[in-house]
């Protein structure tokens, strides 16, 4: 139910990235089987490679560590997402148009998305065009150029861009659900922003160059490499290109949330027929490499909700009450949602599918575990994984990504690890600690019966 500018999250500043991967430079591990190369510029841009075999291809990703969550001035929320689209602008070297009409020629496939968390460029393509390609992506991040009628051009295709996920329900539910739980964190607001901001975006073309130059810096950013090239050719167009950049992240404090004391509840009248929803949300500890509480919730979304789940079974396969049961969690850098929902067969499905997620939840908790099912969801975790590696851009996306939520190269592989260390009785004092009823939030939607019958 989650949105996000893809699909598939002040940072710490540069402190908080290392200069090499925790594993020995250059070697893999059990749980990232290709070797990872990590180099740190003097100005702070940290540059991974991965050596892999796909002959001729080679993907980049560029991830920034901003994303909606820095968003804490007042009237300035969804700047990180359209930020992501004046990317595209242009540069005085490379005028608007230019650059994709390069990469164009050389057959790089290009795009980007934006979360809660990050922002995350992506280009796969030619190992021939990778040094063209690194001069015009140095070129932009560094010299990015547009005018005010551009930019207030963009404003409303975002504008429209929100009208046109408005029409479907889960935006609504993602800006009321993050409404209710969230009354301090810039969580609150959804990647989107607040309708009322993004009306005003035209007007805000000054703040639009301020939020440039606070979050687009060499120490805030990481580059992602992953194919056939030539490391010490790479590496020596990377420090000419990007090394003299030498912009400073900004550091803004954002809101901590305070402790959720009793249940929440939200619900939404729907105005169009679609399938009636629930969602049962806990907040829930942010990810971190120290500890192990982003590997337990991924483990926990299969065992509630997977497909192996007494849950599913029951809900989609035998009483057929829901059409679809999951989870939305995914790690995020500060505490964010764990999430169980439903989209239910018809509105008298609801007490059946809410009963039997709370039984699921009181059977963790206490201590009913099926010990097996956990080890099986583990291997299988870490299959699916290895399953969504076969091509260059697979294994780039999912280590741009991983070292953007927890800011270290090598996250991916260290996720993954403390998602093998995992055990039942991990599950139980998770869901003790974090899903007693008053730190639940409970939403309903309900839709308009199609033919307008009430």
């Amino acid at each position: 139910m989650r949105r996000r500018f893809f699909p598939l999250l002040l940072l710490l500043l540069s402190a908080a990235l290392p200069a090499t991967a925790a594993q020995p430079d250059g070697a893999s591990s059990p749980f990232f089987p290709y070797p990872l190369k990590v180099d740190r510029l003097p100005n702070g841009l940290t540059v991974v490679r991965v050596p892999f075999d796909s002959p001729g291809l080679v993907s980049f990703q560029t991830v920034v560590r901003v994303g909606s969550r820095n968003e804490v001035e007042p009237g300035r929320t969804g700047f990180a997402h359209f930020f992501e689209h004046m990317m595209f602008k242009g540069t005085p070297l490379h005028p608007e148009g230019q650059r994709e009409k390069i990469l164009g020629t050389y057959g790089f496939d290009d795009n980007a998305f934006t979360t809660d968390d990050i922002t995350l460029y992506h280009s796969y393509g030619p190992t021939a065009g990778l040094e063209k390609l690194v001069e015009i992506e140095a070129d932009r991040f560094r010299n990015l150029q547009y005018s005010e009628p551009s930019f207030q051009t963009e404003a409303l295709a975002v504008l429209g861009e929100y009208h046109k996920n408005a029409a479907r329900p889960y935006l609504k539910m993602e800006e009321e659900l993050a409404r209710t739980v969230f009354t301090q964190h810039t969580y609150g607001h959804t990647t989107l922003g607040y309708y009322d901001d993004i009306k005003a975006m035209p007007q805000a073309y000054a703040y639009s160059r301020t939020f440039f130059e606070r979050w687009y810096t060499p120490d805030n950013i990481i580059l992602v490499i992953v194919g056939d090239f030539d490391d010490a050719k790479l590496m020596q167009a990377v420090r000419t290109h990007y090394g003299p950049w030498e912009r400073k992240v900004a550091s803004v404090e954002i809101p901590s949330e305070p402790r959720q004391r009793k249940q929440r509840t939200v619900h939404i009248d729907w105005p169009h027929p679609t399938q009636p929803r629930l969602v049962l949300a806990w907040r829930t500890p942010a990810a971190r490499l120290d500890t192990s509480d982003a590997a337990v919730q991924s483990v926990l979304v299969e065992y509630l909700v997977g497909p192996t789940s007494p849950v599913y079974k029951e809900l989609v396969l035998e009483k057929q009450a829901a059409q679809r049961v999951g989870s939305d969690y995914s790690p995020h850098r500060d505490p964010h949602l764990f999430t169980l929902y439903a989209e239910l067969q018809d509105e008298s499905k609801r007490p059946t599918v809410q009963a039997a997620f709370n039984k699921a939840i009181k059977q963790l908790a206490t201590a009913k575990v099926d010990a097996e099912r956990v080890e099986a969801i583990k291997s299988n975790l870490r299959y699916g994984l290895l399953m969504n590696m076969e091509t260059a851009k697979d294994v780039a996306l999912q280590v741009a990504w991983y070292a953007g939520i927890y800011g270290s190269p090598d996250a991916l592989a260290l996720h993954y690890q403390k998602i093998s260390e995992v055990k039942p009785a991990d599950l139980v004092a998770f869901a003790r600690k974090y899903f007693p009823a008053a730190n639940r939030t409970l939403l309903t939607l309900t839709p308009k019966p199609a033919g307008g019958q009430k």
